[in-house]
Protein backbone atom coordinates (compact mmCIF):
# COMPACT_ATOMS: atom_id res chain seq x y z
CA UNK A 1 0.00 0.00 0.00
CA UNK A 2 1.45 3.85 -1.00
CA UNK A 3 0.06 6.55 0.68
CA UNK A 4 1.24 9.84 0.11
CA UNK A 5 -0.20 12.93 2.53
CA UNK A 6 -0.69 16.30 0.16
CA UNK A 7 -0.19 19.25 2.44
CA UNK A 8 -0.85 23.20 1.04
CA UNK A 9 1.48 24.91 3.45
CA UNK A 10 -0.91 27.37 5.86
CA UNK A 11 -1.25 31.32 6.00
CA UNK A 12 2.06 33.14 4.77
CA UNK A 13 3.15 36.46 5.47
CA UNK A 14 2.40 37.53 1.40
CA UNK A 15 -1.40 36.26 2.07
CA UNK A 16 -2.15 38.51 4.88
CA UNK A 17 -0.45 41.72 2.96
CA UNK A 18 -2.13 40.91 -0.03
CA UNK A 19 0.98 40.10 -1.79
CA UNK A 20 1.37 37.97 -5.31
CA UNK A 21 2.74 34.73 -3.90
CA UNK A 22 4.83 32.23 -6.79
CA UNK A 23 7.95 32.01 -6.26
CA UNK A 24 8.14 35.03 -4.06
CA UNK A 25 9.86 33.84 -0.85
CA UNK A 26 7.26 34.94 1.75
CA UNK A 27 7.65 33.33 5.45
CA UNK A 28 4.73 31.43 7.57
CA UNK A 29 2.84 33.86 9.80
CA UNK A 30 2.37 33.03 13.56
CA UNK A 31 -0.83 31.48 12.84
CA UNK A 32 0.51 29.65 10.18
CA UNK A 33 3.52 28.29 12.10
CA UNK A 34 0.63 27.47 14.60
CA UNK A 35 -1.35 25.77 11.96
CA UNK A 36 2.16 23.58 10.70
CA UNK A 37 2.29 22.45 14.60
CA UNK A 38 -1.07 21.43 14.12
CA UNK A 39 -0.86 19.68 10.71
CA UNK A 40 2.43 17.92 12.27
CA UNK A 41 -0.09 16.53 15.35
CA UNK A 42 -2.55 15.37 13.30
CA UNK A 43 -0.46 13.41 10.75
CA UNK A 44 1.75 12.36 13.54
CA UNK A 45 -1.36 10.69 15.24
CA UNK A 46 -2.62 9.39 12.14
CA UNK A 47 0.19 7.32 10.67
CA UNK A 48 0.86 6.31 14.88
CA UNK A 49 4.66 6.55 14.74
CA UNK A 50 5.12 4.82 11.17
CA UNK A 51 8.23 5.42 9.40
CA UNK A 52 7.80 8.47 6.57
CA UNK A 53 9.49 10.46 4.30
CA UNK A 54 8.99 13.72 4.29
CA UNK A 55 9.45 16.31 0.47
CA UNK A 56 8.59 19.81 0.24
CA UNK A 57 8.82 22.89 -2.11
CA UNK A 58 12.05 25.08 -1.82
CA UNK A 59 10.46 27.78 -0.74
CA UNK A 60 10.41 29.01 2.77
CA UNK A 61 6.95 29.09 3.60
CA UNK A 62 6.89 24.87 2.60
CA UNK A 63 9.95 24.32 4.42
CA UNK A 64 8.82 25.67 7.33
CA UNK A 65 5.83 23.86 7.13
CA UNK A 66 7.55 20.39 6.31
CA UNK A 67 10.52 20.73 9.24
CA UNK A 68 7.41 21.31 11.61
CA UNK A 69 5.69 17.93 10.32
CA UNK A 70 9.25 15.95 9.59
CA UNK A 71 10.52 16.72 13.33
CA UNK A 72 7.60 14.76 14.64
CA UNK A 73 8.79 11.53 12.61
CA UNK A 74 12.76 12.07 13.47
CA UNK A 75 12.95 12.94 9.50
CA UNK A 76 14.85 15.42 7.56
CA UNK A 77 13.03 17.33 4.90
CA UNK A 78 13.94 16.35 1.16
CA UNK A 79 13.38 19.78 -0.73
CA UNK A 80 11.90 19.61 -4.57
CA UNK A 81 12.38 22.84 -6.88
CA UNK A 82 9.84 21.54 -8.76
CA UNK A 83 6.99 21.62 -6.21
CA UNK A 84 7.14 25.38 -6.37
CA UNK A 85 3.94 27.21 -6.84
CA UNK A 86 3.26 28.76 -10.89
CA UNK A 87 5.56 31.66 -11.46
CA UNK A 88 3.72 35.10 -11.62
CA UNK A 89 7.10 36.07 -13.20
CA UNK A 90 6.96 40.69 -12.75
CA UNK A 91 4.18 40.33 -10.51
CA UNK A 92 5.65 37.89 -7.62
CA UNK A 93 5.92 40.37 -4.47
CA UNK A 94 3.54 42.62 -5.63
CA UNK A 95 -0.06 43.73 -4.42
CA UNK A 96 -2.75 41.51 -5.81
CA UNK A 97 -4.38 44.31 -7.71
CA UNK A 98 -1.34 45.17 -9.72
CA UNK A 99 -1.43 41.70 -11.27
CA UNK A 100 -5.16 41.93 -11.11
CA UNK A 101 -5.08 44.68 -13.93
CA UNK A 102 -2.41 43.17 -15.72
CA UNK A 103 -3.43 39.71 -15.85
CA UNK A 104 -4.66 38.05 -19.25
CA UNK A 105 -6.47 34.28 -18.83
CA UNK A 106 -6.10 31.81 -20.95
CA UNK A 107 -8.10 31.59 -24.20
CA UNK A 108 -9.77 28.29 -25.05
CA UNK A 109 -7.68 27.42 -27.95
CA UNK A 110 -4.61 28.33 -25.62
CA UNK A 111 -4.74 26.50 -21.95
CA UNK A 112 -1.57 25.53 -21.96
CA UNK A 113 1.18 27.58 -23.55
CA UNK A 114 -0.53 30.69 -22.81
CA UNK A 115 1.41 33.24 -20.08
CA UNK A 116 -1.11 34.76 -18.00
CA UNK A 117 1.65 37.18 -16.56
CA UNK A 118 5.25 38.98 -18.33
CA UNK A 119 8.03 36.50 -16.90
CA UNK A 120 5.85 33.83 -15.26
CA UNK A 121 5.21 30.32 -16.50
CA UNK A 122 2.73 28.69 -18.93
CA UNK A 123 0.37 26.44 -17.58
CA UNK A 124 2.49 23.58 -19.52
CA UNK A 125 5.83 24.35 -17.98
CA UNK A 126 4.51 24.65 -14.39
CA UNK A 127 2.69 21.27 -14.83
CA UNK A 128 5.49 19.39 -16.51
CA UNK A 129 7.86 20.70 -13.75
CA UNK A 130 5.53 19.28 -10.84
CA UNK A 131 5.01 15.60 -12.87
CA UNK A 132 8.56 15.11 -13.09
CA UNK A 133 9.01 16.68 -9.41
CA UNK A 134 6.24 14.01 -8.07
CA UNK A 135 7.02 10.80 -9.65
CA UNK A 136 10.12 11.06 -8.25
CA UNK A 137 8.13 11.04 -5.23
CA UNK A 138 5.80 8.02 -5.97
CA UNK A 139 9.27 6.50 -7.17
CA UNK A 140 10.58 6.16 -3.42
CA UNK A 141 10.21 2.89 -2.24
CA UNK A 142 9.05 4.18 1.53
CA UNK A 143 5.59 2.89 1.46
CA UNK A 144 4.51 6.65 3.11
CA UNK A 145 5.77 9.97 2.24
CA UNK A 146 4.49 13.73 3.30
CA UNK A 147 4.44 16.27 0.48
CA UNK A 148 3.73 19.80 1.73
CA UNK A 149 3.47 22.12 -1.33
CA UNK A 150 1.23 24.67 -2.85
CA UNK A 151 -2.36 25.38 -3.68
CA UNK A 152 -2.58 25.32 -7.56
CA UNK A 153 0.70 22.94 -7.23
CA UNK A 154 -1.55 20.13 -5.32
CA UNK A 155 -4.16 20.38 -8.50
CA UNK A 156 -1.30 19.04 -11.01
CA UNK A 157 -0.38 16.21 -8.23
CA UNK A 158 -4.00 14.87 -8.23
CA UNK A 159 -3.54 15.40 -11.70
CA UNK A 160 -0.43 13.24 -12.00
CA UNK A 161 -1.70 10.92 -9.50
CA UNK A 162 -4.39 9.79 -11.49
CA UNK A 163 -2.71 9.43 -14.56
CA UNK A 164 -3.92 12.36 -16.06
CA UNK A 165 -1.68 13.22 -19.59
CA UNK A 166 -0.06 16.91 -19.11
CA UNK A 167 -2.38 17.86 -22.53
CA UNK A 168 -5.59 17.27 -20.81
CA UNK A 169 -4.41 18.89 -18.04
CA UNK A 170 -5.46 22.75 -19.37
CA UNK A 171 -8.61 23.08 -17.36
CA UNK A 172 -8.67 20.96 -13.96
CA UNK A 173 -8.47 23.18 -10.60
CA UNK A 174 -8.62 21.21 -7.73
CA UNK A 175 -8.89 24.10 -5.05
CA UNK A 176 -7.19 23.73 -2.04
CA UNK A 177 -7.23 25.55 1.46
CA UNK A 178 -3.94 27.05 3.22
CA UNK A 179 -3.07 24.08 5.75
CA UNK A 180 -5.38 21.38 4.18
CA UNK A 181 -3.90 18.02 3.71
CA UNK A 182 -5.05 15.38 0.74
CA UNK A 183 -4.82 11.66 1.20
CA UNK A 184 -3.38 10.02 -2.08
CA UNK A 185 -3.85 5.66 -1.51
CA UNK A 186 -2.27 2.97 -4.00
CA UNK A 187 -3.23 -0.77 -2.93
CA UNK A 188 -0.85 -3.04 -4.11
CA UNK A 189 -2.73 -5.55 -5.34
CA UNK A 190 -5.49 -3.92 -8.10
CA UNK A 191 -2.94 -0.91 -7.98
CA UNK A 192 -6.07 0.68 -8.47
CA UNK A 193 -5.59 4.90 -7.55
CA UNK A 194 -7.37 6.43 -5.40
CA UNK A 195 -8.43 9.92 -3.94
CA UNK A 196 -9.37 9.32 -0.23
CA UNK A 197 -9.60 12.53 1.04
CA UNK A 198 -9.15 15.98 -0.82
CA UNK A 199 -8.42 19.36 1.78
CA UNK A 200 -9.51 18.09 4.77
CA UNK A 201 -9.28 20.68 6.88
CA UNK A 202 -11.07 19.70 10.55
CA UNK A 203 -7.19 20.24 12.17
CA UNK A 204 -7.30 23.83 11.70
CA UNK A 205 -10.82 24.14 13.48
CA UNK A 206 -9.57 22.36 16.30
CA UNK A 207 -6.13 24.67 16.43
CA UNK A 208 -8.31 27.34 16.18
CA UNK A 209 -10.39 25.92 19.20
CA UNK A 210 -7.15 25.62 21.37
CA UNK A 211 -6.16 29.06 20.75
Amino acid sequence: MQRIYVVTHPEAEHHVEGLVGGWYDSSLTSAGRKAAEAIGRTLESELAGGQVHVYSSDLTRTMQTAEAIAERFGESVRPLRGLRELSYGDAEGKPQAWLDARFVPAPDDDRLDHVACPGGESKRVFATRVVQAFDTIVQDPRETKIVVTHGYAMTFIVATWIRMPIDAMGYINVRASSGGITLLQEDNFLRNRQLVYVNRTAHLEEEHGRA
